[in-house]
């Protein structure tokens, strides 16, 4: 199959927290065969920011982030595709993309809305009867999401989507692995992950609140915008940015590594992000804020620990020692590796493709 996909970034996670997503599942399309175009915009900086080259996996076009006529033609190039793909929160144009990418649906072209973020654009919708993509979204031949379960599943259909599958995080086996220890990451709790006002919250009740009652133990906070009104605890560390090359020693090093997900995510549950599996792969023991079905992707207390709230990760720190955080973090790994890989999601993602369009298919 020839798939043009319009996305934030392949080749830069700078304030772009889909970058692994796209990286990891775009790559085992191609391993199975598959022609993957990624148009991205010059915007917000990722060109300057990139982590990583253009891949022989994939064609990367980057096109002007302020001049709509070069918007227009990268569609008309992508038109030629068997599937063309709009992922939500490219960050520029989306309207416009949302509305010209259903537009190219014909005989030989089929389109597809690619959430990223389904609990922001169903509150966006829900918020507004008058947004264009009301009118829009039942021209897509199918919606998928990167998470969300039945719960986003029922509001999709409901809103007129035609299919809506959610096609979930994994893991990159290549990319995020087991490395030796850092010391620039050491810790007993860390958590990686930009500030965003749906999560600040969350990181409140499950990170700080534990650094403040724990005071003999030691904490450590990445990722961006945590540089400036944020509490003054001695035994919090800031590191900024983490580069995806850094995201193994940053899994390997603590003792454990918290994962907090945005409000919206969590009300919606069935929404792993993607530093669940980067970690989990890393064999991180991995600490987690409660959402509904986490046991689809890893056994409570047996390959995650699972918090309610800042007690229950003040309970697990004070209780986790190193020989129980190493079983839960091989527990994990293994759990990851034998079920959800983004070779997983690709024979999924090629199954349900195919369905549609099955002389698409590399024999």
């Amino acid at each position: 199959m020839n798939i043009a996909f319009f996305g934030s970034s392949l080749v830069s996670a700078y304030w772009n927290g889909a970058a692994t997503y796209y990286r990891g599942l775009l790559h085992a399309l191609s391993e199975r065969g598959h022609q993957i175009t990624f148009y991205e915009p010059d915007a917000f900086g990722r060109q300057e920011h990139r982590d990583m080259d253009d891949p022989d996996w994939a064609e990367v076009v980057v096109y002007s982030g302020s001049d709509e006529t070069d918007v227009e033609r990268q569609l008309l190039r992508a038109s030629q595709a068997d599937f063309v793909v709009k992922a939500s929160g490219v960050g520029v144009f989306d309207e416009l993309l949302e509305r010209e990418v259903a537009a190219l649906k014909n005989a030989s072209t089929q389109v597809v809305y690619w959430d990223v973020d389904a609990p922001a654009t169903l509150e966006r919708l829900d918020n507004d009867p008058q947004d264009p993509f009301h009118d829009v979204l039942s021209k897509y031949d199918l919606v998928l999401t990167y998470g969300g379960g039945p719960p986003v599943v029922t509001a999709y259909e409901r809103l007129g989507a035609a299919e809506c599958i959610p096609i979930y995080n994994a893991l990159d086996p290549s990319t995020h692995f087991p490395v030796q220890a850092d010391e620039r990451f050491r810790a007993d709790l860390a958590f990686l992950g930009n500030r965003l006002p749906d999560r600040e919250a969350r990181v409140a009740e499950f990170f700080f609140a534990p650094a403040t009652a724990l005071s003999h133990h030691h904490f450590l906070l990445g990722g961006s915008g945590w540089d400036g009104n944020v509490p003054d605890l001695k035994n919090v560390r800031y590191c900024g940015h983490v580069y995806t090359h850094q995201h193994n020693a940053f899994n390997c090093t603590p003792k454990a590594v918290l994962n907090v997900s945005r409000e919206s995510m969590a009300r919606f549950g069935y929404s792993p992000a993607t530093r669940v599996f980067e970690a989990a792969g890393a064999r991180a023991c991995l600490i987690t804020d409660a959402w509904e079905g986490i046991e689809l992707f890893l056994e409570p207390d047996e390959e995650i620990l699972v918090a309610a709230d800042a007690d229950d990760v003040i309970r697990h720190l004070r209780d986790l020692s190193p020989r129980q955080a190493a079983q839960i973090g091989n527990a994990a790994r293994q759990r990851v590796l034998a079920e959800h890989t983004y070779a997983h999601r690709a024979e999924q993602v090629e199954s349900v493709l195919a369905g549609r369009r099955t002389d698409a298919l590399v024999a």
